[in-house]
């Protein structure tokens, strides 16, 4: 698992990108001149959200180690993969299959599915090998020697 930790700084930097690419999309859906029901809007508050956690792990470790939190860090990953795979589902059952040909609305909402998607497996990828680091970590830490001839 050591050998895919080297992987995490790509997988972030795929979910800033695609996290740009979503909240783009999701801005042009929930859009005033058209009626939005609420998973375009969901949509929306995870591209946020995605991008306001990336800001934190990435930024916090270097800058502001005393108050980054491995442990907040990986809950904020499972909450992201979580409202990943919620919202791509709700959007893709509400949306459903349609052919859209030169539809540009219909063609936004099926990228944003589609990017939504993308990023649940690329969050699920880091939220796999950090929780593997973690409790590979903590299983180090009980194992360490008690002190002798105290």
């Amino acid at each position: 698992m050591e050998s895919l930790n080297r992987y995490i700084p790509y997988a972030h930097m795929i979910a800033t990108v695609f996290g740009l690419i979503e909240l783009g999309l999701t801005c042009y859906l929930v859009s005033p001149w058209w009626r939005a029901p609420g998973i375009y809007a969901f949509m929306l508050f995870s591209s946020v959200w995605t991008l306001l956690v990336l800001i934190y792990i990435a930024l916090f470790p270097p800058y502001f180690p005393k108050t980054f939190q491995r442990t907040i860090a990986l809950a904020l990953e499972w909450i992201t993969m979580i409202f990943w795979f919620a919202g791509s589902i709700a959007l893709a059952v509400y949306f459903g299959s349609p052919s859209c040909g030169a539809d540009t609305f219909c063609g936004c909402v099926e990228a944003a599915t589609a990017f939504g998607f993308l990023l649940w497996v690329t969050f699920l990828f880091i939220v796999i090998v950090d929780t593997m680091a973690t409790l590979k970590g903590r299983a180090r830490g009980q194992r360490a020697k008690p002190v002798v001839g105290v």
